[in-house]
C-alpha cells in the first residue's frame, strides 16, 4: 500500500514538470494563439464551381442581408437527401425542395443536382437568408424577409436608367444630351 503510495505521488510530482516546453507561462493557451474573430460578413462556399461560389457572392453581397449564413453547401443529391433526413428537414405539402438552411448552424445546403439558373439561385437564396433574418423555420416569414432580398437583387438587374439613351456617353450630362 505505501509502495502504491508513493508512486502515485512520484507520477503525480513528475507530471508538473513533463508538459513540455514552455516559455514560462504556465498558461496552456495564450491570447496571441486564440483564433482571429471572424466579420459579420464572412462566409463560406464549399462544394462550388468558381463560377457558383462568385454568383452566389454576388447575390449575397447584393442582398445585403442582415444575417449572413456561416456556410453555403453546395452538395451532391444524395448528399442534400441525407442531410435533410439527418435535420429532420420539414417540407410542407406541396413543396420541394432544393435548398434549405439550417438554422443551429447558419448553414445553407443547396442540392447541386437540381440547381436550375442563376436567376432561381438568387431567388431561392434570398428565401434561405430570409429564414435566417426571421430566425424562423417559418416559409411564410422566410418569405416576407425575401422580398427586400429580392427586390435588391431585381433594382441590381436593371440597366442603369441614362444608359438606354444610345446617345449618351459615359462621363457627359445627361441634361446636356440632345
Amino acid at each position: 500500500m505505501k509502495l502504491r503510495i508513493w508512486t502515485v505521488l512520484l507520477l503525480l510530482g513528475f507530471a508538473q514538470f513533463s508538459w513540455g516546453q514552455t516559455n514560462g507561462n504556465s498558461k496552456l493557451v495564450s491570447e496571441e494563439a486564440t483564433a482571429p474573430e471572424l466579420s459579420a460578413n464572412s462566409y463560406t462556399v464549399l462544394g462550388a464551381t468558381p463560377e457558383q461560389e462568385a454568383l452566389v457572392r454576388a447575390q449575397i453581397r447584393i442582398m445585403q442581408p442582415d444575417v449572413y449564413p456561416l456556410r453555403v453547401l453546395f452538395v451532391p443529391h444524395w448528399k442534400y437527401i441525407d442531410t435533410a433526413r439527418i435535420f429532420r428537414l420539414h417540407v410542407p405539402a406541396g413543396y420541394t425542395s432544393a435548398m434549405f438552411t439550417h438554422l443551429p448552424s447558419r448553414s445553407v445546403f443547396i442540392d447541386s443536382d437540381r440547381y436550375v439558373s442563376d436567376d432561381s439561385l438568387g431567388f431561392w437564396i434570398a428565401h434561405e437568408l430570409g429564414h435566417l433574418a426571421a430566425n424562423s423555420a417559418s416559409e411564410n416569414a422566410a418569405d416576407k424577409a425575401a422580398r427586400g432580398y429580392r427586390k435588391r437583387l431585381k433594382d441590381a438587374r436593371k440597366p442603369n436608367v441614362h444608359m438606354r439613351d444610345k446617345n449618351y456617353v459615359f462621363g457627359d450630362d445627361p441634361e446636356a444630351v440632345n
